[in-house]
């Protein structure tokens, strides 16, 4: 797996199965899917909280399975 890639500029997107009322915040860094790498953090634990970084084919199983659910 790639290393986490310079998050510094990124842009968060945040999951449009996002708790409205910010219970449940998922955010991505789109721009960085390219990569290889995806990452992944909760918008509640603000811009210096921990960051997942993911592989896309991870994440493209992730978001196909919460869809799944929903």
């Amino acid at each position: 797996m790639s290393a986490t890639p310079d998050l510094t500029h990124s842009i968060w997107v945040k999951s449009s199965y996002s708790d409205a009322n910010g219970g449940t915040c998922v955010e991505w860094a789109p721009e960085h899917a390219p990569t290889g790498v995806v990452p992944v953090r909760d918008s509640k634990r603000g811009p210096d909280g921990p960051v997942l970084a993911v592989t896309t084919t991870s994440w493209s199983a992730f978001v196909a399975g919460v869809k799944a659910t929903a």
